[in-house]
């Protein structure tokens, strides 16, 4: 999971600051964890299963060993007995359980709420990415609030510096100006009512940071819908995988970081933005608002006119630009990885 993007991003930014207070052994890849230069300081255990499988579980049962603490960065934790002394694990989200109907099958709905009540239930403490996730959870599982500890996600401040690097942009054939969307392709990201708005901002480059296709096996209507406009075809640029030390680059050189989704356990692309210097236009929905306080200028997700009308008031100015910039920074001091992994060491030492 080191590689995926939300939880991939947790896992690289947190292990480093815990290796030097605890022995730690991860399951996983390891070709995926030896990229990594804090992958000496841990004992690494091969496991190479797909998650959400019954191998999986399997493989868990078979290699998980006799720990003082076992910590799951999802909650797709271990159904089966483990040599554990104490379980922790973190959940980032309830998207799966909270998503509109005809996104995830009843019976996809059914497992997810059969594992997260699971995950939470054998798990000594809940460890989550915000207040709303912190309500959600309580929303779909029984539990016991105080079980539940909030502990923020961060930007790493020293990647996302701000500079710009002009092969950067050769290298995916991005134009000179653009506004910018980093993340999946997934429905609660919105990126339908996005390209409706990019629709209205004539002449206007949007660069997609992500593949094509989306998270649902088939899923490409965000491709069709740009592949069938002739008003978008030619404005639309989908990045592909990105290699992690050239995407700060990219957000140094958007005009505008749009970032519409509908559902977030936490959010951090807006905080990589305005490490950047770029300033952004964001849904209040979800964790949103908790996240990125009054540093953004805050749209209508449902309405497209309003997401167009939004990003051209930061576009076409330069004292709002400025000012979006500034409060990005004073934004992004209430986060730090190295403030986030003390805060968890100190839940594991109470456990």
């Amino acid at each position: 999971m080191c590689r995926a993007s939300g939880i991939g991003t947790y896992i690289r930014n947190i292990i480093p600051h815990l290796t030097d207070r605890f022995d730690i052994t991860l399951l996983g890849k390891k070709d995926e964890i030896f990229e990594f230069p804090w992958a000496e300081k841990v004992r690494i255990i091969e496991a190479s299963s797909k998650i959400y499988t019954i191998k999986e579980q399997v493989e868990l049962f078979r290699k998980v060993p006799e720990c003082d603490v076992f910590w799951s960065p999802h909650y797709n934790v271990p159904v089966l007995p483990i040599a554990a002394e104490k379980r922790l694990v973190t959940v980032h989200d309830a998207y799966h359980l909270a998503a509109e109907s005809g996104i995830f099958s009843p019976l996809q709905r059914l497992y997810a709420k059969f594992v997260m009540r699971r995950a939470v239930a054998v798990s000594d403490v809940v460890l989550t990415v915000s207040e709303f996730s912190k309500g959600e959870i309580l929303k779909y599982c029984p539990a016991d609030p105080a079980k539940i500890k909030v502990v923020y996600n961060a930007v790493d401040q020293a990647l996302f510096s701000g500079a710009k690097n002009p092969d950067v942009i050769n290298k995916y054939s991005l134009p000179e100006d653009f506004i910018l969307f980093v993340g999946n392709v997934k429905p609660n990201k919105n990126l339908i009512t996005l390209l409706k708005a990019l629709e209205i901002m004539e002449g206007v480059n949007l660069v997609i940071v992500g593949k094509r296709d989306g998270f649902i096996t088939g899923d490409s209507a965000v491709a069709e819908m740009v592949n069938n406009s002739e008003s978008l075809k030619n404005r639309v640029f989908f990045t592909g995988y990105v290699d992690d030390k050239d995407i700060p680059s990219i957000y140094a050189s958007a005009s505008v970081f749009v970032f519409p989704s509908l559902y977030e356990g936490f959010g951090i692309p807006p905080l990589e933005a305005q490490s950047s210097g770029c300033p952004v236009v964001s849904s209040p929905a979800a964790s949103l608002r908790e996240v990125c306080a009054e540093s953004v200028i805050y749209c209508d997700p449902l309405a497209p006119s309003d997401i167009a009308e939004k990003v051209m008031d930061v576009r076409s100015s330069s004292d709002v630009r400025t000012d979006l910039i500034n409060k990005g920074y004073e934004n992004i001091r209430r986060f730090g990885w190295e403030k986030s992994a003390a805060e968890i060491a100190q839940i594991i030492e109470t456990l």
